[in-house]
């Protein structure tokens, strides 16, 4: 029998590293449940979920119908969340359809644009359904984004390089933009040129935000997720950085995202906002 205590949660993107750690967190979380699997990937599907993820059978088995998951969560007695990491090109679409089902999605697929995040947000305050769009669930990186506005409070020269694996599609990273944005609501204007620049070839001091703050962005095998933020001033050179190891450091982001979300009434943007 249905234990109707427990959040029942749709994994999109199950069959991906991200969604196969996703699939062992809530698997082992007492308040949650795994009602739905939703992976593209022709290979996995009818395969049962956690066998894929290796934490053993759950009996949800791996399907390619989103919309078929989403009409499931709204049967339960308890809203669901949809929990998405998935590919930039179809996390809007996704997105959007958890909210239309009165499903909460917290969404850990980057590459939203910022007219995208604004109209979900609208969406959703419509819908009066909860949503969070997670750039990166680690409490490290939220720590380390607190210690860079503190130092830009004093150095008026910053940089940011994110690194990551050859199969992430969207660049800059979801972080590295989250971290300019609250730079910028400083409001100060960064890096102010010493020189006339000229850039030889195109691109070689990397992209450059509105407010002058320089993204660079790095794609390595063997890279998983960092991101450094390099703030200089004359004398002093002040490095802030934040290494991911394994996957799982996420972990503890995403089951907080999943509880947190059933208790908004609207869309949320950064883990920060809900520690």
């Amino acid at each position: 029998m249905e234990n109707i205590n427990k959040i029942p949660v749709v994994i999109n993107g199950a069959g991906g590293k991200m969604g196969r750690e996703v699939v062992k967190a809530v698997a082992g979380a007492a308040d949650m449940e795994i009602i739905a699997a939703v992976d593209k990937n022709p290979t996995l599907l009818g395969q049962d979920v956690g066998e894929i993820a290796g934490c053993g059978a759950v009996e949800v088995p791996i399907v390619n119908d989103l919309e078929a998951s989403l009409v499931m969560a709204t049967q339960s007695k308890i809203q669901g969340v949809m929990v998405d990491f998935t590919h930039p090109s179809g996390v809007y679409a996704n997105t959007r359809a958890a909210i239309a089902y009165g499903v909460r999605p917290v969404v850990g697929t980057t590459g939203l644009s910022e007219e995208q995040i604004n109209d979900l947000k609208e969406f959703a305050e419509k819908a009066s359904t909860g949503a969070l769009i997670i750039p990166n669930f680690s409490i490290g990186v939220v720590l380390m984004q607190q210690a860079s506005l503190q130092a830009a409070k004093y150095f008026d020269h910053v940089e940011i390089i994110e690194l990551h694996h050859n199969q992430k599609a969207d660049a800059p990273s979801g972080t590295a933009i989250k971290t300019a944005q609250m730079l910028a609501e400083l409001g100060k204007q960064f890096n102010p040129a010493e020189v006339e620049e000229k850039e030889e070839m195109p691109g070689a001091k990397g992209a450059v935000t509105e407010d002058n703050i320089r993204i660079h962005s790095v794609r390595l095998p063997g890279l998983i997720a960092h991101q450094e933020m390099i703030f200089g001033a004359p004398g002093q050179i002040y490095t802030l950085r934040h290494d991911t190891s394994d996957r799982s450091c996420y972990m503890p982001g995403v089951l907080l995202s999943i509880r947190k979300v059933t208790e908004l009434q609207t869309l949320v943007y950064g883990l920060e906002n809900i520690l």
